[in-house]
C-alpha cells in the first residue's frame, strides 16, 4: 500500500511558472559534464548536464546547449566535439567553464588528431563526430556519433537541485 504523502502541486508551464519549472526538473539528479571542441579561437569548453544516451547501435549521444549562449553557435557548428563526465575531484574544472569557455589554465588536457581538446582523469569520456543538428525550442539538440569512449575509475559528479555530490556505488554501500 502507498505511504500518504504531501500534496502535490500541479502547474501550467508558462513564463509565470518557469522558476517552478526548473525546480521540478532540477528534482532530477544528472551528471555533471564539460563538452570540448576546437574552434578559430582556440579551445573552447562548457559545462553541461542536458547529456543522455540515444543508441548503442550506432553509438549515439546528445547533449543539448542554449541557444543564448555566448557558446552556442561554436559548439552547434563544430563538426567533432568531446563530452567528458567529470569526476569529484575536477568540480574547480567543471565551474571554470561555467564562467568562460577558455578556462583550460591549469587543466590537464591534450588534443585529439581532431584539434579536440580531451580532458584527462575523467570517469568517462566520449569523442564524437557531429551526426544531427536539432532545433529545439530555446536549445539545439546535438546529435554526436561516438568514436571513441575513454573511462578511469575516478567517481563521477552528480547534479541536482542546484547542487554538487556524488553517489555512492553499490560496492562501497
Amino acid at each position: 500500500m502507498p505511504r500518504p504523502s504531501a500534496e502535490t502541486a500541479s502547474f501550467i508551464p508558462s513564463p509565470e511558472t518557469q522558476s517552478q519549472m526548473r525546480a521540478a526538473l532540477g528534482l532530477f539528479a544528472t551528471g555533471v559534464t564539460v563538452v570540448t571542441a576546437d574552434s578559430v579561437a582556440g579551445p573552447m569548453g562548457i559545462t553541461v548536464n542536458s547529456f543522455t544516451s540515444v543508441s548503442m547501435d550506432p553509438p549515439l549521444i546528445l547533449w543539448c546547449p542554449a541557444k543564448n549562449s555566448k557558446r552556442h553557435d561554436v559548439f552547434a557548428g563544430a563538426s567533432h566535439f568531446a563530452l567528458h563526465i567529470m569526476g569529484e575531484a575536477q568540480d574547480d574544472i567543471a565551474r571554470g567553464f561555467v564562467q568562460s569557455a577558455e578556462a583550460f589554465d591549469g587543466v590537464e588536457w591534450e588534443a585529439n588528431d581532431k584539434g579536440v581538446p580531451l580532458i584527462s582523469g575523467c570517469p568517462a569520456r566520449f569523442e564524437c563526430h557531429i551526426r544531427d543538428r536539432i532545433d529545439a525550442g530555446d536549445h539545439s539538440v546535438i546529435i554526436g556519433h561516438v568514436d571513441r569512449v575513454s573511462v578511469s575509475p575516478s567517481v563521477p559528479r552528480v547534479f541536482m537541485s542546484g547542487a554538487w555530490g556524488a553517489f555512492l556505488h553499490p560496492e562501497d554501500v
